[in-house]
């Protein structure tokens, strides 16, 4: 399906390439907000034909712009309109809460002509855990529909007791108008150009966005989007497709920021999880702390809003526990899902400390730490407590709920934990990346708790890091293979499975420097790196497929946790090879833009083979390759005790580059990197920081 999709803040709007969706379409296409479908049917007809399309783009996030024709009409060998003499521009932007389209059309005809031009419309209300075909369940029903001369109000009582209601509004006098359709007549001399404009307004028991003229709703738009930039580091280099890549990925991140009260943070992709997502949301505001910390502090405020108080199986929920997903519609509403909001993620709450530590060291905002310390406290009680289900110094998932995950790390697919005779392990799962991103969890709180004046609690915590680190190179080494264990099965034994999950444990610091150059050497070893990226998997395994969600496939995001911990352990020649096989990668793909994840083929085969479904724009893929940046200039600053460490090495055809404005601390790092005889130097343009520069890690 070539669909089209824009969206601001929490509302999008999915369509076929022509701009319309047609009734009962196989793929979800409407427009939604908070979990439902506010529109079912918008199709667009001319003398009640289909318009014949010329162009349509979906470059743009925010906005869009589809460009049709007339087919050509007689009826009885009379002529009714010539062919292709009309064009036919949709022109659509969102903001607060509001879709806008204007219908511009232009004739090309030597003589006056006239047309009509309708709008076939319904609203269905559904949820969309219905629309995507996973669930089934009680709903509420349609209650009537409100007409004026210039608007029509669909209504809907769900039965979560919430009134939903869809106003379409015209700005053009109608020549016809049901509950199902309405129809406007245009009479165009040569050139002559007319249009009707429709707003799209869902509300939410009597809630909904304020309607303005579509002049100013883009104005107000363009403007935020200029404010995103202005508050963004900025990146120049001489490689044009590391250069779109990047502007790629900082335009997708902002069409993806939504914001529900707690700061803008990422939601983790279109068309089908524009929501708070716990895993998601914290990669991919980990990924641009380089470039926009503040988005950090949006997440980790909203993902601490929902924190687990209670015990609940049906949500997989437990005290102190970081939430996986939230959902906002009717089944939900209902509790026929558990997703209000659904808890099975083992990986989410030690993220949240990790992101939470990482943005202290860019900021040295000690404030944010203070004002989430009971949000804090919790999350450390339930990764021992709740997270280590057997007091084995582990932390481990099972799934609790009837219609949750079974697997609970980011590799959530039911066939993603195999042991390499290929019988699939059995929970509870200790996963290897989770007991990584608890080390970092806990040295990095355990710094911040020293400069807050908490030595006792600081000691503590280093013990408990220092332990972990121990019994996980003891219980997940893989001597034979020289390599670490994806996870420990329900029985410890080791599932030894060779995957890209141990990668993510270089960024964390808790390996001894042989097993993590020897992580390092497997990783870009012809069985993981494919010429395009790493694999999930490495070919030859029992469970390998390149066309597996999780078992070979390459996912970006994956790529560039596994890069941070490349560069900060000086790995630099290895982090530049992944870096310019998914470069490579991205140029087989539309738009410029990393997908959230493609087959795992080697590059000699061919082109980068595309996944059959993935979201896009996704945030963590769009984080990617502001990564590489990072990456590339081996930057890691530690606020807390002011230094900043600087190791760039540029990638083979990136010659120069500049990123300006990178906010540490309180003030700004500007460098540039030039590229002389193959080897990178560092000048320094502006540092108003304060803190001293190291150039050796």
């Amino acid at each position: 399906m070539d669909y089209r999709v824009i969206k601001e803040n929490d509302l999008f709007l999915l369509t076929d390439d022509k701009g319309n969706i047609p009734l009962n379409n196989d793929y979800g296409l409407g427009l939604y907000t908070k979990d439902t479908r506010f529109l079912s049917k918008f199709d667009l007809k001319i003398n009640n034909e289909d318009p014949i399309l010329l162009s349509s783009s979906a470059d743009e996030n925010y906005s869009a712009n589809i460009l049709m024709t007339n087919p050509h009409m007689e009826k009885d060998g009379e002529l009714i309109l010539w062919r292709e003499s009309v064009e036919i521009q949709r022109k659509r932007l969102i903001y607060d809460g509001v879709l806008y389209e204007t219908v511009q059309v232009k004739s090309f005809y030597p003589k006056p002509v006239e047309f009509d031009i309708s709008m076939q419309l319904d609203v269905d209300f559904t949820d969309m855990f219905i629309v995507r075909g996973f669930q089934s369940g009680e709903t509420g029903k349609r209650t009537g529909i409100d007409h004026t001369d210039k608007s029509l109000t669909y209504h809907y009582e769900g039965a979560d007791g919430v009134k939903r209601s869809t106003r379409v509004g015209w700005d053009r006098e109608a020549i016809n108008t049901s509950d199902a359709e309405v129809a406007f007549h245009f009479s165009l001399d040569h050139e002559e150009i007319q249009s009707v404009t429709f707003t799209i307004a869902p509300e939410v028991d009597g809630v909904s966005g304020e309607i303005m003229a579509p002049e100013q709703a883009l104005e107000n738009l363009k403007a935020s989007y200029e404010n995103w930039e202005k508050n963004t580091a900025r990146v120049q280099t001489d490689s044009s497709r590391l250069q779109r890549l990047v502007d790629r990925g900082i335009l997708d991140l902002r069409v993806l920021m939504t914001d529900i009260g707690y700061g803008q943070f990422p939601v983790a992709g279109l068309p089908w999880f524009g929501v708070p997502f716990g895993r998601d949301s914290l990669i991919a505001a980990l990924q641009m702390l380089p470039f926009n910390a503040e988005i950090a502090k949006g997440t980790l405020r909203t993902l601490a809003s929902q924190q687990g108080t209670k015990v609940d199986p049906w949500r997989d929920e437990q005290p102190g526990k970081i939430m996986h997903e939230i959902r906002y519609g009717e089944l939900a509403g209902t509790e026929q899902i558990p997703f209000t909001p659904y808890y099975g993620t083992i990986d989410a709450t030690p993220l949240f400390l990790m992101l939470l530590t990482e943005y202290t060291k860019w900021t040295g905002d000690l404030s944010l730490a203070e004002e989430l310390q009971q949000t804090i406290e919790n999350a450390l009680m339930w990764i021992d407590e709740y997270g280590d289900r057997d007091g084995d110094g582990f932390v481990e998932y099972h799934q609790e709920s009837s219609k949750g995950i079974a697997n609970q790390g980011w590799k959530d697919s039911a066939d993603s934990v195999v042991h390499r005779n290929g019988d699939h392990a059995e929970t509870p799962i200790a996963l290897s990346e989770v007991q990584g991103y608890v080390y970092q969890a806990k040295t990095g709180i355990a710094a911040i708790y020293e400069k807050q004046g908490k030595a006792e609690e600081a000691v503590r915590l280093l013990k408990e890091a220092e332990e972990l680190k121990s019994k996980f190179h003891e219980q997940f080494w893989m001597e034979d293979q020289s390599f670490y264990a994806i996870a420990l099965d329900k029985e410890k034994k080791k599932v030894g499975t060779l995957t890209s999950n141990p990668g993510h444990v270089l960024y964390s610091g808790m390996l001894e420097e042989e097993q993590a150059d020897q992580t390092v050497s497997k990783l870009v070893s012809p069985a993981f790196f494919s010429g395009y990226g790493i694999r999930t998997m490495a070919e030859g395994e029992a469970g390998y497929n390149p066309m597996s969600y999780h078992d070979g496939s390459i996912w970006p995001h994956d790529n560039s946790m596994i890069l941070l911990g490349m560069s900060k352990l000086n790995h630099q020649k290895q982090a530049n090879q992944v870096i310019n096989g998914l470069m490579d990668a991205a140029q087989h793909f539309e738009y410029d833009r990393l997908p959230e994840l493609f087959c795992g083929y080697g590059a000699s085969g061919g082109p980068a083979v595309k996944y059959p479904v993935a979201c896009s724009p996704q945030a963590w893929a769009a984080g990617t390759p502001l990564v590489f940046i990072q990456t590339v200039l081996g930057l890691f600053p530690d606020a807390l005790n002011e230094v900043i460490s600087v190791s760039p090495e540029l990638p083979e055809g990136v010659n120069e580059l500049t990123v300006q404005s990178i906010k540490i601390g309180n003030g700004y790092l500007s460098v540039s990197v030039r590229k002389e005889n193959g080897k990178s130097f560092l000048t320094v343009n502006e540092n108003t920081t304060g803190y001293t520069i190291h150039t050796d890690k």
